[in-house]
């Protein structure tokens, strides 16, 4: 998996073999939404009408067989867990939470999960999320303050969860 901030929600994500824009147009100054999208096998909002699921009892797709697939590629499903919640879930990777809003109920699902945090109050909605469930990975996409503040009351709490800064424009490889 492969995540790219370009500024407040808008992401180009690289999973299960595709790839996926979300909030292209909340991009920063300066990035061109036409590359932002190019190649993208789908274009998504944060706040777009996705089939709804419930976060407490989610469960990741099974992998199709080798002898079913072929030689294609399954669409990555996309949910919506509320307002400002987007669960993608690709085959043969871990589902990706993006957390854009209040931080929903989630199942142990979650601990084999990538969480992105994007939009205000980072601090606060990771603290909740980590007093719920501990994600494999937490990534924060934020201002400098924000992003600071986070790391400063997650320094004891993460009990194996790891924790990344994300940097517009710069992709993190997980």
């Amino acid at each position: 998996m492969k995540l790219t901030w370009f500024g407040d929600t808008a992401l180009r994500v690289h999973l299960g073999g595709q790839v996926v824009v979300l909030d292209a147009h909340a991009a920063g100054v300066g990035v061109d939404r036409g590359e932002l999208t190019a190649g993208a096998d789908r274009v998504i909002e944060l706040s777009g009408r996705q089939a709804l699921a419930e976060g407490l009892t989610w469960r990741p797709r099974v992998a199709q067989r080798l002898l079913e697939a072929g030689n294609t590629t399954r669409a990555v499903d996309v949910w919506s867990l509320g307002e400002g919640a987007l669960l993608l879930d690709p085959d043969e990777d871990m589902p990706l939470l993006v957390l854009g809003g209040a931080v929903p109920k989630l199942g142990r699902w979650v601990e084999r999960a990538v969480v992105v945090l994007v939009g205000a109050d980072i601090a606060g909605r990771a603290l909740t999320l980590v007093g719920r469930s501990a994600p494999r990975l937490m990534a924060l996409a934020g201002s400098e303050s924000d992003v600071d503040a986070a790391f400063e009351v997650l320094r004891d709490r993460l009990d194996g969860t790891g924790l990344v800064a994300l940097e517009p424009g710069l992709a993190v490889e997980v």
